[in-house]
């Protein structure tokens, strides 16, 4: 049922200048750079297409912005201030599983943030964004495929086109349990 009704907002395709070839496997490196106009067995989608899905509340938004890590070599009673996610409300902030290598603990936690976000149902749409031109999210969204979820969607320009587009924010924590 789902899919009828998103049916006419998936016609919405994104036209996103992608430069570059649609690798194999995954991207390992490199990260912020252009990235493929195409994801096969996913739908890329433009910032007016992401809008249109969140509007509807079917369809689960994914984050998969880096977290920075706690620098090793602080000083003693250095106080650290991790920089606030804002991002699109109601999306779950998967931070780190979209690197080109996962370690086991990652790939757990990635399918596990995927099981809360799609309620346990491979066929409950999923978008996965990060920042415009960011291949985490390439990554993320193959990995999904990867792990039989069937309508995977990729939002190339991320929070910068959300933001640009003068789109509602707030603060995301991330989802526990990543390193």
């Amino acid at each position: 049922m789902i899919r009828w009704r998103l049916a006419a907002l998936i016609l919405l395709v994104a036209s996103s200048a992608g430069a570059v070839d649609e690798p194999a496997g995954y991207r390992d490196g490199e990260y912020r750079s252009d990235v493929p106009a195409t994801l096969k067995g996913a739908t890329v989608v433009s910032t007016e297409t992401a809008y249109a899905l969140w509007k509807t509340g079917q369809v689960a938004f994914v984050d998969v912005l880096p977290r920075p890590p706690k620098p090793d070599n602080l000083p003693a009673g250095t106080i650290w201030n991790e920089k606030p996610r804002i991002s699109v409300p109601g999306a779950l902030w998967l931070p780190n599983v979209g690197y080109g290598k996962l370690a086991d603990v990652m790939a757990d936690y990635f399918r596990a943030g995927l099981e809360k976000a799609s309620s346990g149902d491979k066929d409950r749409p999923v978008l996965f964004f990060c920042l415009d031109g960011c291949w985490m999210s390439w990554n993320a969204a193959k990995r999904a495929v990867e792990y039989g979820y069937t309508h995977v969607f990729w939002y190339p320009k991320g929070t910068d086109g959300w933001t640009a587009a003068g789109y509602s924010t707030a603060r995301l924590d991330p989802e526990p349990g990543g390193k």
